[in-house]
């Protein structure tokens, strides 16, 4: 790869952008290719998300709490206090509350996958993933996949359809859908129009929500993942060049000043995503 010297700038990008599939996309839209990176290192990560959570339940004591579990009370005291502020109803708050925990922590851990120096993992795949019969293809941020990203947010809308129900009743949230935002008649014709506009609406903001609520999270991880992969460049061409020493001290500055600041990148969209979440269910939960 990089380190091979095999590579245009061009294609190393290229190269670290293409997903381990089970077999090559046929199509734009191809739901039967399946990103085995992207499940893989997800899966393991919400794997250890369960067992940190589950480890500070089990350790946790009525004393004088130790650092890793007054850190997790602080984190877990955080999300308690968002749900309460949108979800107003405790039944519900018992399972959204601690899923949002569960989300928040999950997708900050994809998102620091993205600290890892950009070359480690697709290098040891390089030497590993061949002589196992896979491809030499690895990306390690789940969120800068659109597929992961998007999954995510059409499960908080399956969520949202489950609690509009719940709460309203199917003929009750049937009545929004045809009555909200602009009303209704009394006039049988101006009602029906009504009702076609309104529920239009409300199935452009169903698809509205869902589609940016995924596309923020993977925009910004992927533009991060892209920003890595330039400042390795830099780092390359310091190897290669006659004048490297600047290309050095600029892959230094870039690449300290931009994971400094990645951190509360990483941190704030997982936030982001989290509370976007939890406002989703609570206007589930609130009538028109």
């Amino acid at each position: 790869m990089a380190a091979e010297g095999t590579l245009t700038p061009g294609e190393y990008i290229r190269h670290h952008l293409v997903h381990l599939t089970n077999h090559k996309q046929s199509s734009i839209v191809d739901f039967s290719v399946i990103n085995v990176d992207s499940v893989v290192v997800s899966s393991v990560l919400g794997l250890i998300m369960c067992f940190v959570l589950w480890l500070a339940a089990r350790k946790s004591t009525a004393g004088v709490p130790g650092r890793f579990q007054a850190a997790v009370e602080i984190l877990v005291e955080m999300v308690d206090n968002q749900a309460k502020a949108v979800i107003h109803n405790a039944t519900s708050r018992k399972l959204i509350a601690p899923l949002a925990l569960a989300v928040f922590v999950w997708i900050f851990l994809m998102n620091f996958m993205d600290m890892i120096p950009v070359d480690l993992l697709p290098q040891i795949w390089h030497s590993a993933g061949p002589a196992m019969g896979f491809k030499d293809y690895l990306r390690v941020v789940p969120t800068a996949d659109l597929s992961t990203t998007l999954g995510l947010s059409v499960s908080v809308l399956l969520l949202c359809l489950f609690y509009n129900i719940k709460i309203k009743g199917l003929g009750g949230w049937a009545h929004e859908l045809v009555s909200a935002p602009f009303g209704t008649s009394k006039n049988p014709i101006w009602a029906l129009l009504l009702g076609v506009v309104n529920f239009l609406m409300q199935m452009i903001e169903f698809v509205a929500k869902t589609v940016s609520h995924g596309m923020r999270l993977f925009g910004n991880m992927f533009a991060g993942e892209l920003v890595f992969m330039l400042i390795a460049l830099l780092g390359a061409y310091a190897t290669l060049s006659l004048g490297g020493g600047l290309f050095f001290v600029g892959h230094l500055i870039a690449g300290t000043v931009w994971t400094l600041f990645h951190i509360l990148v990483i941190t704030l969209q997982a936030f982001i995503f989290m509370m976007l979440a939890l406002i989703y269910l609570g206007q589930a939960h609130d009538a028109h």
